[in-house]
């Protein structure tokens, strides 16, 4: 399991900037790229999940832990 290291307005924007680009891909039906729109699923995804795979190969760490 993925630890998690994406805090929470992290988590907010990326869910927020997901939706925003699949929204994009409905909307703009006739657009040249309209394919990229669908990347948007990869901040929605680790927005949802809480953990960044990138951000665990440089360790980066947006989540409040307690101490």
């Amino acid at each position: 399991m993925l630890k998690k290291n994406v805090g929470t307005i992290d988590r907010a924007l990326r869910i927020i900037i997901g939706l925003a680009l699949l929204a994009g891909f409905f909307l703009n039906a006739d657009a040249a790229y309209r394919w990229l729109y669908l990347l948007g699923v990869v901040p929605l995804a680790t927005g949802l999940i809480g953990s960044c795979p990138p951000y665990a190969l440089l360790g980066i760490n947006t989540c409040k832990t307690k101490s």
